[in-house]
């Protein structure tokens, strides 16, 4: 970056900043816009000496003139500080424009069209025609601007000053359209794309691709300029550019996206809207300033009891940040977990939403983001998403950035992992701060005592604090309840005392009472009487609304929502809740009688976004403590939840439920409807299984009318229950719910159900995958090709397509191929498993490695990195680590956690054809097509040792034999033997090019790039 430096003499130079050989920081600079003139001084001009003979030399010298005021030695002009006819320089101006503006510590903005005749708009008259008239207004460069800079003065032609980005706001908006949110620094992310094309609307440029080319900045977008291509084609890629970012943003979930600044503002609607006076005091506090100012303390851990104003808290501290950190190019990402809702309740589901905010506002970070984002909630998922948080975090280009993680103990699921990597992010960068906030739990502190130099507030040693915080909130309900229930002086002050007395430290206390105070059903007249009936401490409320609830008419209805609410695997809406929880048809066909139920149960329970919600964890945790609504356990809860579940999906599930029709729909074509059939059912085709489980306690066995029930279900609903789950996009958790029924029948005398789903657990295996691609092909390929003894395909032969005529012979009965892998583009060269079974890798010509989870057949991973086909790959005693040997005689070790390729091995003049660890890890051999064998240290990647004798390639090396077990190949890989003799013959299109043995689980790779798993239950 160039800028102009005035001298002593009031002369000025040319200098260019950092140098090429200094890391040295970007001084402190002021910064000119402009609307261009006839005269302009350009980048020659200042070289040849001919500046000053131009009229536009004036403006450089006011520049100056007023950074030397202002204590700045530098300043930039785009005028002369960029050498246009330099291609690459001027390419890398315009898209750095943005980001230069943003970062000055002035921003002079001279209009050469007003003239202010000594008059001074801060001081006098604002009603300047001339200012509201100027061209500066009107031109598209001078949008960005405008919105960048966090100071920004407007000067007359005399150069006299007519007021501040700040005093001019209101006059600003005026003008240009532009929202005040936009003019005081608030992120643009928070603005939609035609929002923010529509500011530049009115705005004109020379060049008609500028118009597009100088909305850069404002959509944080970097992309080639091309002069010449029209305006409608540069505006095309800026909005495919933007909507490009979007798209693999929103890939980071398998649904609908979470943002969480949504989440944000529901919270603050839900709570009755952010009051400044209630967190305002927590920027006095010690601890908080000693964490925001000092470099070492990286960490603050909010903490306090339930409901006293943690994440309100934090609501205000993002607010206070964020507009300060993005106008100085920092960034801040939040995320608010809930663990009543199972989408913002886990360690992955928080990394996905700090990743979004990040990336949403500063898009360059998208770069880090990985081919496959794991849009489920596995290991895996959980592996690359951190992987690629600290990849954001380690960026060169990162400025100063805040993460805030509210309510860390209402995180469900992997709360260890989370908080260790809390703890790693804040040795990252000191440039990376961390705001979290949980109850006092040991645990959490237990944790967090690994960071260096932590900062704690807690909430009961600021009592005196909280409770000023507090008064502010009642001060605050209370004139809300005066004005809605017209409330007299008297009972005005009396509801205020009695919440002040009453509160002790807890909002959520006084956010209940005042809640049930604003019922319609409270008239003004029995205020006083019905407060006196809430007693202080949230238990004892919570037991005054159960007791509440007991008198109403109703309390039985209520009852069996709480109680199914309280169990549910996620947040159910309407529909859903009528078909699991028993009510009358004339409550459930209305559904202002439902909302008229939720509202009598409204201290425990709110409605968001048409999904029934717990008003805090600490309502769900009481339920759930308190026998009432579970007078015969959970588990009876759990059973009805089970049975009503078959009873409703029976009657909803049929042959092509969406009218799709063509066999071959494919899933991402399937259209969504206002009138979804499955509505009513989306929950209980996922969780039924899940709650059968869970309705069964240790002592149990499954009663024969249950047993009944489900064998009913699967034989007439079976293939459509699949492709229901492929509509829902569930067809994985399908699969493993088959599974678990499987395994809960182990426990019982049941042989013919059993029998069938275990064929339906092989058809759902076998087929999941062209079943999730296109929903109808469990009724053709499905069918056509499953073993002529399936009992699914015999109990479903009505279904099979009338449209073939001619039908394929196919294998009598299952064979030993428990599922078929695909994904390589290429053959598949080497597989093996992990020593513990649960991970499958496989080596391809493709040149990419593939790791797999072999009980769903979801590909976990796909390693890149080799540049020729992958010949063998192999896991490390421990799991811990992963080798690979190449066609182009290399050899790599790979993290398989995190993909990452720690060592490339080099050494083999030939083509490494086999690669294995030795058993305890500290060697690894590999055989290579140049007729040697090498031994390495894995560690420090040294060839230890050569070994020369062969004539030939060695194909296949080990270290030790014992990993075989008594499953193995016989001499010419045509059978498998079981303690050496031949037990299964393979035909050839299943024999192996590659092969791994794991105990009695023998995956094979085959040329036409399948990987077939074979398991056996014993030996024979």
């Amino acid at each position: 970056m160039r800028f102009l430096e005035r001298d002593d003499t009031g002369e000025f130079r040319l200098t260019k900043h950092p140098p090429n050989d200094t890391n040295s920081e970007i001084p402190p600079y002021a910064i000119l816009s402009h609307t261009w003139g006839d005269e302009e001084v350009l980048f020659k001009d200042l070289s040849d000496g001919t500046a000053k003979n131009k009229s536009g030399y004036a403006k450089i010298q006011f520049c100056g003139a007023q950074a030397e005021r202002d204590g700045l030695r530098f300043f930039w002009q785009d005028t002369c500080c960029i050498d246009r006819s330099d291609n690459a320089e001027l390419q890398h101006a315009l898209n750095s424009m943005f980001d230069w503006y943003r970062r000055a510590s002035k921003c002079y903005i001279y209009l050469a069209d007003v003239s202010t005749h000594q008059q001074d708009i801060d001081s006098s008259d604002r009603e300047l025609p001339a200012f509201r008239q100027s061209r500066w207004f009107t031109r598209g460069w001078t949008l960005q601007e405008l919105i960048a800079p966090t100071m920004v003065e407007f000067f007359s032609k005399e150069g006299l000053r007519l007021g501040d980005k700040k005093s001019l706001e209101r006059e600003i908006h005026n003008i240009t359209g532009i929202p005040l949110r936009a003019l005081r620094g608030f992120p643009l992310s928070d603005f939609s794309f035609d929002e923010r094309k529509a500011w530049a609307e009115k705005r004109n440029t020379t060049r008609e691709e500028d118009k597009a080319y100088s909305l850069f900045g404002i959509f944080d977008v970097h992309m080639p300029v091309l002069y010449g291509e029209g305006k409608e084609k540069a505006f095309k890629r800026l909005q495919d550019k933007f909507h490009e970012d979007y798209r693999a943003l929103a890939k980071l979930w398998s649904t609908e996206p979470r943002d969480p600044r949504v989440e944000k503002k529901r919270i603050e609607l839900a709570k009755g809207g952010l009051l400044v006076d209630a967190y305002r005091w927590v920027f006095e506090n010690p601890d908080f300033d000693r964490w925001r100012r000092s470099p070492e303390s990286r960490l603050l851990w909010i903490k306090g009891d339930p409901g006293k104003g943690k994440t309100m808290l934090l609501c205000g501290i993002i607010d206070e940040l964020e507009r300060p950190v993005i106008a100085d190019g920092g960034n801040l990402a939040y995320f608010f977990c809930q663990a009543t809702d199972p989408r913002i309740n886990s360690a992955t589901a928080v990394l996905r939403g700090l990743i979004f905010l990040l990336a949403q506002r500063q898009p360059r970070l998208l770069s880090h983001l990985p081919e496959n984002l794991y849009a489920s909630d596995d290991a895996m998922a959980w592996v690359t998403l951190s992987k690629t948080l600290f990849e954001m975090l380690e960026d060169r280009n990162l400025k100063d950035t805040y993460l805030v993680i509210d309510a860390l103990d209402e995180c469900a699921i992997d709360q260890q992992k989370l908080l260790s990597l809390i703890a790693q992010i804040s040795t990252v960068s000191a440039c990376v701060k961390c705001v979290i906030s949980s109850r006092n739990w040991v645990q959490i502190e237990e944790q967090l005592a690994t960071v260096a130099q932590p900062s704690k507030l807690s909430l009961e040693l600021n009592a005196e604090s909280v409770t000023a915080a507090i008064e502010a909130f009642i001060q605050h309900k209370v004139l809300h309840l005066s004005r809605l229930k017209q409330y007299g002086e008297t009972i005005e002050g009396k509801v205020h005392q009695y919440l002040s007395s009453n509160a002790d430290g807890t909002f959520l206390w006084v956010a209940l009472v005042c809640q049930a105070l604003a019922d319609p059903d409270v008239q003004e007249w029995h205020t006083l009487e019905v407060l006196q009936t809430f007693p202080p401490g949230l238990d004892d409320l919570y037991l005054r609304m159960v007791h509440y609830i007991k008198k109403s008419k109703d309390k039985l209805h209520c009852k069996r929502i709480l109680a199914a609410v309280s169990v549910v695997q996620r947040p159910i809406n309407f529909r859903e809740l009528a078909t699991l929880v028993k009510l009358p048809d004339s409550i459930t066909s209305y559904r202002e009688r439902l909302e008229k139920l939720i509202a009598i149960c409204g201290s425990f329970l709110v409605l968001r976004e048409q999904s029934i919600y717990f008003v805090h964890q600490s309502a769900k945790d009481f339920l759930l403590a308190f026998g009432w609504v579970f007078p015969q356990g959970t588990e009876d809860v759990h059973h009805i939840i089970f049975s009503r579940s078959l009873n409703k999906m029976s009657p909803v599930l049929k042959r092509d439920m969406y009218g799709l029709k063509e066999p071959g729909f494919p899933i991402d074509e399937v259209p969504t409807s206002s009138s979804d059939p499955l509505a009513t059912v989306r929950y209980s085709c996922v969780f039924w299984v899940d709650h059968l489980r869970d309705s069964i306690s240790d002592k149990d066995a499954l009663q024969y009318n249950t047993l009944d029930a489900i064998q009913t279900f699967l034989k007439q609903k079976y293939l459509y229950w699949l492709e229901a789950l492929s509509l829902l996009r569930a067809m994985s958790e399908g699969v493993i719910a088959i599974r678990q029924l499987e395994l809960l029948l182990g426990r019982a005398d049941q042989r013919q159900l059993t029998a069938f789903v275990r064929d339906a657990h092989r058809f759902a295996l076998s087929y999941k995958w062209i079943i999730e691609q296109a929903p109808l092909q469990a009724y053709t390929s499905a069918l056509l090709f499953a073993p002529a003894s399936s009992l699914v395909k015999k109990k479903f032969k009505a279904e099979e397509p009338s449209w073939i005529n001619i039908k394929p012979i196919v294998e009598a009965d299952w064979n030993s191929c428990l599922q078929t892998l695909e994904g390589h583009r290429g053959s598949v060269r080497s597989v093996a498993f992990s020593p513990d079974g649960q991970r499958l890798v496989s080596g391809s010509t493709d040149n990419t490695i593939k790791i797999w989870d072999p009980t769903s057949g979801q590909c976990l991973q796909t390693l890149k990195g080799h540049i020729d086909s992958v010949l063998s790959v192999a896991f490390s005693p421990d799991g811990q680590r992963l080798v690979s040997g190449s066609y182009n005689n290399t050899i790599k070790i790979w993290d398989p956690t995190s993909g990452q390729c720690l060592q490339t091995l080099k050494g083999h003049s030939g083509s490494v054809w086999s690669v294995a660890f030795s058993p305890d890890g500290q060697r690894l051999v590999s055989g290579s097509y140049d007729n040697t064998i090498k031994i390495w240290d894995p560690t420090s990647g040294q060839c230890l040792q050569t070994l020369k004798g062969h004539s030939g390639s060695v194909w296949s090396v080990a270290l030790s034999a014992d990993s075989l077990g008594r499953y193995n190949w016989g001499h010419d890989q045509t059978w498998i033997n079981c303690n050496g003799r031949n037990v299964v013959w393979l035909p050839p299109e299943y024999r192996p090019f590659c092969s791994t043995i794991q105990g009695r689980m023998i995956s094979i790779g085959c040329s036409s790039g399948q990987v077939l798993t074979i398991g056996f239950s014993r030996d024979v």
